[in-house]
């Protein structure tokens, strides 16, 4: 890829100069044509210092994954951009250069590459499936074939945006009870390793008879002394089988059915599952993707497999000319209402209305969902806290109250 050097003005008159790259000359004055700018002067430039230092490559392990955020990002300005008349390749150009993900960088560098030789947006973005995952791709495909790009990818930024706040929800309802229950465990494991020997020491002097809740708690911490090689084996060993299994057909069904019957999370695991198959159908149907299709990937973004399970059957019942609620209603996944919803926008002809307003109201359902789970989840935990490692801490003083009592 050379570098040229050229002068020019734009529509308005106003000088321009400046450096890009371009396989020729011709595809720079192509490049410049794009950019609204014309060229009075153009050259190569022979300068060493001109060119773009290439230093070596990260191995992609090293390299950062593009977040949900960039793409919504990339997804919002894009549209202002098109919106405002500016060509493909050019907002592609500006989007490469400015996106602060190095590693999407790259991918978007690629992808106007493979715009300027022909192929279309869509096609394009299919080079980075990690990325512009089906859905993407799809609304893209439909948006180019319609001439409404800019339309897409609004709702595309605003899909994307409700979503990573779904995502946010879940992760935070979640993130808070594992992380006070690791720490709990690690403390305890410290009492048990560390201080109750100490304590056993301690008790092995007065040679008296020990209670039985300390003489429990001093067995508990010789056998975790003994086998605490074996217990962080085993451990590891079953988050990794559990992890091995899930990967299997027949694991991921069994693991998201159990997460589904959970009291509490299955509930609100079941109606983020709802917001986001909403969500994206009625996105992709008011975007003009064929209904089989965008049921087909429904079912592969729903995270879920009974939910993926419940929306292929109804995707095969649809192609045996049935409606979309009856397979829904069969499932016995999804809630009775939505159903009933989904079934009435069929009969008006405004489904993708319809799903955009089930989408609204389970969106406020995931938030009173996970506002009660933290409320209900608090107490709980400080509860499971104080009986613990309180009671860990009473059985050891339990000896030395008993002692002063005799001593006065």
């Amino acid at each position: 890829m050379a570098v040229f050097k050229y002068e020019g003005r734009t529509a308005g008159g106003e000088a321009k100069k400046g450096t890009l790259e371009a396989p020729d000359q011709n595809a720079a004055r192509q490049r410049l044509r794009e950019m609204r700018i014309q060229a009075t002067s153009i050259s190569e430039s022979k300068s060493g210092l001109s060119r773009e230092i290439k230093l070596p490559a990260l191995p992609s392990f090293l390299k950062p994954g593009v977040k949900l955020r960039d793409l919504v990002i990339f997804s919002r300005q894009f549209a202002t951009m098109i919106d405002s008349g500016l060509p493909l390749v050019q907002c592609l150009d500006i989007q490469a250069t400015q996106a602060e993900n190095p590693t999407f960088r790259e991918q978007l560098k690629v992808v106007k590459e493979k715009v300027e030789s022909g192929s279309t947006f869509a096609e394009a973005l299919k080079s980075w499936p990690m990325t512009f995952d089906d859905l993407y791709v799809n609304l893209v495909a439909a948006g180019e074939v319609g001439g409404m790009l800019d339309t897409i990818m609004t709702r595309l930024a605003a899909y994307l945006e409700k979503n990573q706040k779904l995502i946010r929800q879940v992760k935070g309802a979640m993130t808070y009870p594992v992380i006070v229950i690791i720490v709990a465990t690690l403390v305890v494991a410290i009492l048990l390793l560390k201080v109750v020997p100490q304590f056993e020491d301690m008790f092995a002097d007065f040679g008296a008879a020990l209670p039985a809740p300390t003489l429990f708690v001093i067995a508990v911490s010789k056998w975790l002394q003994a086998n605490f090689i074996y217990c962080v084996i085993g451990i590891v060993a079953t988050v990794w089988g559990v992890g091995r299994f899930y990967r299997t057909q027949r694991g991921k069904l069994m693991i998201d059915k159990l997460l589904l019957q959970l009291p509490v999370f299955g509930e609100l695991l079941t109606k983020v599952a709802v917001a986001r198959f909403t969500r994206t159908l009625g996105t992709m149907v008011s975007s003009g993707v064929p209904i089989l299709e965008a049921l087909g990937i429904c079912g592969r973004t729903a995270g879920n497999k009974v939910i993926e399970n419940a929306i292929n059957k109804v995707s095969a019942s649809i192609s045996e000319g049935r409606t979309i609620a009856e397979p829904l209603a069969e499932s016995k996944v999804f809630p009775s209402m939505v159903c009933q919803m989904i079934s009435v926008g069929e009969a008006t002809g405004a489904l993708d209305t319809m799903l955009g307003k089930i989408a609204d109201f389970y969106d406020e359902e995931v938030d009173t969902a996970v506002e009660g789970l933290t409320a209900m989840i608090e107490p709980m935990i400080m509860a499971f806290l104080g009986i613990v490692i309180g009671g860990l801490v009473i059985a050891m003083y339990m000896p030395i109250f008993e002692m002063a009592g005799h001593i006065g």
